[in-house]
């Protein structure tokens, strides 16, 4: 049995909360779990304190276990120190300025100085 530790979603349309969950790969998102081991709720500000909780104690031992967490809850367990934070790639590659606007930006820079 491959188990995940990821996200469930509760809360109300337009107010999402999650809880934390250690959940069989082949359950439901919202559906069957074993254990309940934090919450995450996203409509509070990046540094609030109740922004993320988790049960660190039962998080390691289902680490040992040998679940896996998703990549959102692989970073939340980074940043607390449970496992080694995840690398991410930089993703908005399109997004980023072109070369004329990035050559523009450079001239603002050196007419600033």
């Amino acid at each position: 049995m491959s188990l995940k530790i990821r996200l469930a979603r509760a809360g109300a349309k337009k107010r999402p909360f999650y809880h934390i969950v250690i959940a069989d790969a082949n359950s439901p998102r919202d559906g069957r779990f074993i254990e309940r081991v934090g919450t995450y709720n996203p409509m509070l500000p990046a540094d609030h304190a109740e922004r993320v909780t988790l049960v660190t104690e039962r998080l390691t031992h289902w680490i040992a276990n040998g679940a896996q967490a998703t990549d959102r809850v692989a970073r939340f367990l980074g940043k607390a120190g449970l496992i080694k934070m995840p690398v991410y790639a930089e993703q908005p590659k399109k997004s980023a300025p072109k070369k004329k606007a990035q050559e523009r930006a450079a001239e603002r820079a050196k007419a600033a100085a």
